[in-house]
């Protein structure tokens, strides 16, 4: 699936796209026609995302950015605005995990999880509206959430509980911005083949007593047989920027390979 040049001309922030999820997000937007705005905590990782996607730079642009740091989210949309002319989509990809039990994890952890899953893409939305209500010009956002806001997986109680935090407030800014003609949705992506997914892989090894490599592959949709590609899940998440998806409005996607059943 592909989405030909239905966000031709449009300028796309990805956050989190230094590697994973991120850089198929990124790769799916070019296919479809989009200058992309990469982003991620770090300026190395998505400087190499720039130059692996779009070697000359020409519909690509890279940026550090902390999402749980407001003054930085407002340096990065603006940066966006002056290198491609304005900004019409947001991809709110960048999050975080820690893996525990329940009655262990710490508040620090908690706490940092939330910051990033959840407040700091509050931000980014709140900063992108209010650009494209400057520019009198229509927007969309696609949040990243998961099937674990659905599902809630043992040992990562509070990444669940952010992540069902980002399916809510997609409905209501759906809702709220509408007259601004700015559209939200969520996918909920699960099996993605990425280091995130590697990562509970690891820390279910030694609990299952198998190798992580066993643990990972066994951590597929029965129904696909396989990881899912970010690239896959990219294609999904400009489907929802393009006019295309008008009609589809705080809505969360499960991109899971049919794990989820609702």
């Amino acid at each position: 699936m592909t989405v030909g040049n239905q966000l031709n001309r449009r300028t796309i922030v990805v956050t989190g796209s230094g590697s994973g999820l991120g850089v198929g997000i990124a790769q799916a937007l070019l296919e479809a026609g989009a200058k992309v705005v990469v982003a991620d905590l770090k300026l190395e990782p998505v400087e190499h995302t720039a130059s692996r996607l779009d070697a000359d730079g020409t519909n690509i642009f890279p940026i550090a950015c902390d999402v749980a740091d407001e003054a930085a989210v407002q340096r990065m949309i603006a940066a966006a605005v002056r290198r491609f002319g304005r900004i019409d989509g947001l991809v709110n990809n960048a999050g975080v995990i820690t893996m525990g039990g329940a009655l262990d994890e710490s508040r620090q952890n908690i706490e940092k999880q939330f910051a990033v899953n959840v407040a700091g893409l509050y931000h980014c939305c709140q900063v992108f509206a209010r650009q494209t209500i400057d520019q009198k010009s229509a927007g969309a956002i696609v949040n990243v959430a998961s099937n674990a806001g659905k599902v809630g997986f043992p040992n990562m109680a509070a990444y669940n509980a952010t992540k069902a935090a980002v399916i809510n407030l997609t409905r209501t800014l759906a809702a709220e911005w509408a007259p601004h003609r700015i559209n939200v949705n969520a996918v909920c992506p699960g099996s993605v083949d990425t280091p995130m997914l590697k990562s509970v892989a690891v820390f279910l090894s030694p609990k299952l007593g198998k190798p992580v490599d066993e643990v990972y592959a066994t951590m597929t949709p029965p129904q696909l047989g396989r990881h899912i590609q970010p690239v896959e899940v990219g294609r999904v998440i400009a489907f929802l920027l393009s006019d295309a998806a008008e009609i589809i409005r705080g809505q969360s996607i499960n991109v899971d390979g049919g794990a989820t059943p609702y």
